[in-house]
């Protein structure tokens, strides 16, 4: 029987789905599991992860929105550009 499939609003907050997405990794990793345990655990692995990148992309459009300039042009700068001063 498969699962039903998460739509990405069901999938949580960020945090939650990395806490998964490493247990689901340590499992794989450690544990003799059924090949089709295997392939279901792999499969939300990929899903959470799909999800964590989603997260990640919409806070750094949340930052580049927040990061303006006084003329209130918004400052397109990379996350790392700061750590060469």
């Amino acid at each position: 029987m498969t699962t039903p499939k998460k739509n990405e609003s069901s999938l949580g907050r960020f945090e939650d789905a990395m806490k998964r997405l490493d247990e689901i990794v340590a499992k794989l990793e450690e544990e003799k599991l059924p090949l089709e345990e295997m392939i279901t655990l792999y499969e939300e692995g990929v899903t959470l992860a799909r999800h964590c990148n989603t997260k990640l992309n919409e806070a750094e459009q949340k930052v580049r929105l927040i990061a303006r300039q006084a003329n209130g042009e918004t400052l397109l700068k990379n996350f790392d550009d700061h750590a060469e001063d």
